[in-house]
């Protein structure tokens, strides 16, 4: 049985991007970001909403509008999560956040590339790569995220750091590209 482009989308795999049903995936998830930062300020209807938008969320989750997805459905967030202002994630796999995580302004999570080849470009071919980030991370503002990327627990990423590999747990990152400035002690 073929796979449908999603099945490959959330597996990891190639797809096709222009897929219809996929175009019709985005919009749903446009819409509900638009109702999400145009929403009074009223965390109530704002969880209800990011509820109906994420693959999971819990009760204890602060996000500040404007935030902007691509399908919404790939961000599983764990609980006591804090996001800012203005952030984008492109979910086209998925994207783990874990427990007790605080994410600042403007920073953006990219879970998918692109063929380096023109051709794989022109055919609209989408390489998805998971994003995960551990429990007790601290990501300051204006950081940029990169396809494929692990951040370990209680790791700190500092402000307008771009983040182009994994890291390990207890570590302070900062830079571009992002690299091991401190290593923590064992304690939070």
């Amino acid at each position: 049985m073929m796979k449908t482009e999603r099945e490959k989308m959330t597996n990891a795999e190639p797809f096709l991007t222009n897929d219809p049903q996929l175009m019709e995936d985005k919009k749903n998830a446009r819409i509900l970001c638009s109702r999400f930062n145009d929403s009074p300020e009223d965390e109530s209807v704002r969880k209800s909403i990011l509820k109906e938008l994420l693959g999971s969320c819990t009760e204890n989750i602060a996000v500040k509008p404007p935030f902007h997805c691509d399908y919404g459905y790939n961000i599983f967030v764990g609980d006591d999560f804090f996001m800012n202002f203005d952030c984008v994630f492109l979910d086209a796999a998925p994207i783990r956040i874990g427990t007790n995580c605080m994410i600042g302004p403007k920073t953006c999570i990219y879970a998918i590339g692109h063929p380096l080849d023109a051709e794989g470009r022109r055919k609209k071919i989408g390489i998805p790569k998971p994003v995960n980030i551990g429990d007790n991370v601290w990501i300051g503002g204006g950081v940029t995220i990169l396809p494929g990327v692990t951040i370990g627990n209680n790791t700190v990423v500092a402000a307008a750091s771009v983040v182009t590999k994994s890291f390990p747990e207890d570590v302070v990152v900062a830079g571009n590209p992002a690299r091991i400035i401190k290593h923590l002690k064992e304690s939070i």
